[in-house]
């Protein structure tokens, strides 16, 4: 006796092969490459941009938005986006006068596993009241949103010492 075929079923296993390996060529990304390190720093230069131009809500955007979003400054620990940004807006006043103008210095960009990242930089503020300088780290972190800060440590240099 001959075997029969069955061209419905050759049909459905062709689709799924075909389906299958469709999703396996937009996998997650198996290594941090050189095109994430980029794009972790284009995410502070973007925060960079819109805090000089006055825009808190831009440099906000960089941030997770996520009550487990972490930011330490001044011994002082906060949590959530929204406090993020509550504390920014009392502090600076959301707009270009209040806020002056901020610099990066990124000293490095570690890989933490292909969804991570710790950045290591310096900051200085000049033209506000605010005005001051110090060293940050940050963890960024793949978002289907793309690479977010979900936990900022930033911390002020000591004040020059007094001259004797």
């Amino acid at each position: 006796m001959r075997p029969r075929r069955c061209p419905a079923l050759l049909s459905a296993l062709l689709v799924l092969l075909t389906n299958a390996a469709a999703a396996c060529s937009h996998a997650a990304p198996s290594r941090f490459s050189d095109a994430d390190r980029a794009a972790v720093v284009r995410v502070l230069e973007e925060q960079r941009a819109a805090w000089n131009r006055g825009d808190l809500e831009g440099y906000m955007a960089g941030y997770a938005r996520t009550p487990e979003l972490v930011f330490t400054s001044g011994g002082h620990i906060r949590r959530g986006w929204q406090e993020t940004l509550e504390r920014y807006r009392a502090r600076y006043g959301g707009d270009r006068a209040g806020m002056g103008t901020l610099t990066f210095e990124i000293l490095t960009v570690q890989s933490v596993g292909k969804d991570g990242a710790v950045v290591l930089g310096r900051w200085k503020l000049e033209g506000t009241p605010q005005a001051g300088a110090g060293v940050f780290s940050v963890v960024v972190e793949r978002r289907p949103e793309g690479w977010r800060i979900v936990h900022d440590h930033t911390s002020s240099d000591p004040p020059p010492a007094a001259a004797p």
